[in-house]
C-alpha cells in the first residue's frame, strides 16, 4: 500500500537522502550533491526568514520509492505578486500514481498556506539545483546540476504540468585556432576602462573575503531580473560560501576590478568534481576527500558557475576579458574542457558568446509549471 510521509526522524531524514543513490548506483552519469551538506540542510527542516520547506516521502510497504521538497519563497512570490510553491528534489520510480502521491502532498501542503501555483524544480536560488534534464541523458551530469532518467519528463507531464523555461547548455573545448581579435579586445578594454584583473597572489580564503561583498553586489544587479532568481540575503551568501569554498580554485574565479579595486564583472568556475564525488555516494571519507582535493588542485574539467558584467560596462568589451581567461584556463593543456552550466534559452547573447570555443550543445533542462488542484 503506498503512503506518503513527512520527513520528520533521523530515520527519514536517511532515506530522503539516500533514495537517489540507491537509484543511480549503477548510472554512471549521476553525481550525487555532499551528503553532509543535504543533511544540514533537511535537518533544519530547510526553513528561513524567507522560505518555508517541507519534505516528503513515498513509501510502498517498507520500501521508499519517492521523494519530494516543496519550497515557498517568499521573497519572490512577493517581488512577482505570485503565489507559487516550488519543487525540487523530486525522484521517483517509474510509477504515475507514485509521482501524483508527491505532487498531492506538495499542493495540499501549499494551497493551506494560499499558494495557487506550483513551479520547478527550483532551490531556494539560482545557486541551488534547477531544471530537469530532458536531453543529453548519456552525457555526465556536473556537480552543480542534478541527473534524472529519461521518464522523469513523462511523469511530471503526466500529473499534469505544462513547459515554463527551458535552459540549454554546452561543452566547450580550445578551438584549433584561436581568436586573436578576441585577445586583442580584452587587452585594449582593460587599458579603455582603467581596469585590472584582480591579483590572486594571497589565500584563497583572503581572495574570497576581499572581493565576496563586490561579488554577491553584482549578482544582485545583473541576475534580479532572471528566471527564478532571488536577492541573496547575507546568511544565504555565508552558507554558499561554506559550501564551495572545498572546490574553489582562485584560478579559477577571475575578478575585473577598477582602479578602486571595485568588481565590476567577473567569471566564476569551478574545478568539475563529479567524479571525485560518484563513489562514496557523496560522503566526504577520506579517500573520496584526497581525491577531490586533488581534482581542485590540478582539475581536468571546469563547470561553469556564474558571470556577471555590471551594467554600466556591459558594452565595454568586458566579456572579451572574461572569455579570453576562459581560454587562457583551456590553452594550459591540463584542462579538457569547460561546461557551461545553465543558459536560459531565450538568452541568446549568452550563447552567441560561445563561437570563440569548439562548442556543442549536449544537454537541455526545463521547468514546468501548472495550477494547484488541476
Amino acid at each position: 500500500m503506498l503512503t506518503i510521509k513527512e520527513v520528520k526522524t533521523a530515520r527519514d531524514i536517511k532515506e530522503f537522502i539516500t533514495l537517489p543513490l540507491k537509484m543511480y548506483k549503477k548510472c554512471p552519469y549521476f553525481v550525487p550533491p555532499i551528503y553532509g551538506d543535504e543533511k544540514k540542510l533537511i535537518k533544519s527542516g530547510g526553513n528561513t526568514e524567507n522560505a518555508e520547506s517541507v519534505f516528503f516521502l513515498a513509501i510502498d510497504g517498507k520500501k521508499t520509492v519517492g521523494r519530494i521538497h516543496g519550497i515557498i519563497e517568499k521573497q519572490y512570490n512577493k517581488a512577482h505578486n505570485t503565489k507559487k510553491v516550488r519543487f525540487t528534489r523530486f525522484d521517483c520510480i517509474d510509477d504515475i500514481d507514485v509521482a501524483k502521491a508527491l505532487f498531492k502532498a506538495v499542493e495540499d501542503w501549499a494551497a493551506k498556506k494560499g499558494m495557487t501555483e506550483i513551479c520547478g524544480p527550483l532551490g531556494f536560488n539560482d545557486l541551488d539545483r534547477e531544471g530537469l534534464l530532458i536531453e543529453g541523458f548519456e552525457e555526465d551530469s556536473t556537480f552543480e546540476e542534478q541527473y534524472n532518467y529519461e521518464y522523469y519528463g513523462k511523469l511530471i507531464e503526466g500529473v499534469g504540468f505544462e513547459k515554463d523555461v527551458d535552459w540549454l547548455e554546452y561543452e566547450l573545448r580550445m578551438p584549433k585556432e584561436r581568436n586573436q581579435m578576441l585577445e586583442r579586445v580584452a587587452k585594449r578594454t582593460l587599458e579603455l576602462n582603467k581596469l585590472h584583473i584582480a591579483d590572486t597572489n594571497m589565500s584563497k580564503r583572503k581572495y574570497i573575503d576581499k572581493y565576496r561583498d563586490d561579488v554577491f553586489e553584482c549578482i544582485d544587479i545583473c541576475y534580479r531580473h532572471l528566471y527564478g532568481t532571488v536577492k541573496l540575503s547575507k546568511e544565504v551568501q555565508d552558507e554558499i560560501l561554506s559550501q564551495f569554498m572545498i572546490v574553489m580554485n582562485k584560478e579559477c574565479a577571475l575578478f575585473i576590478c577598477d582602479e578602486n579595486e571595485k568588481v565590476v564583472a567577473f567569471g566564476l568556475c569551478f574545478a568539475g568534481i563529479g567524479n571525485a564525488l560518484k563513489k562514496s555516494g557523496g560522503r566526504l571519507t577520506l579517500p573520496a576527500l584526497i581525491k577531490l582535493l586533488k581534482t581542485v588542485r590540478k582539475p581536468k574539467v571546469i563547470d561553469l558557475a556564474l558571470v556577471a558584467v555590471r551594467p554600466e560596462y556591459q558594452q565595454s568589451g568586458v566579456n572579451a576579458v572574461i572569455l579570453n581567461g576562459m581560454l587562457d584556463l583551456l590553452s594550459k593543456g591540463t584542462v579538457e574542457k569547460c561546461e557551461t552550466n545553465l543558459n536560459l534559452e531565450t538568452n541568446t547573447a549568452v550563447q552567441a558568446q560561445w563561437k570563440y570555443f569548439d562548442a556543442r550543445q549536449h544537454k537541455r533542462r526545463r521547468s514546468y509549471n501548472k495550477k494547484i488542484g488541476e
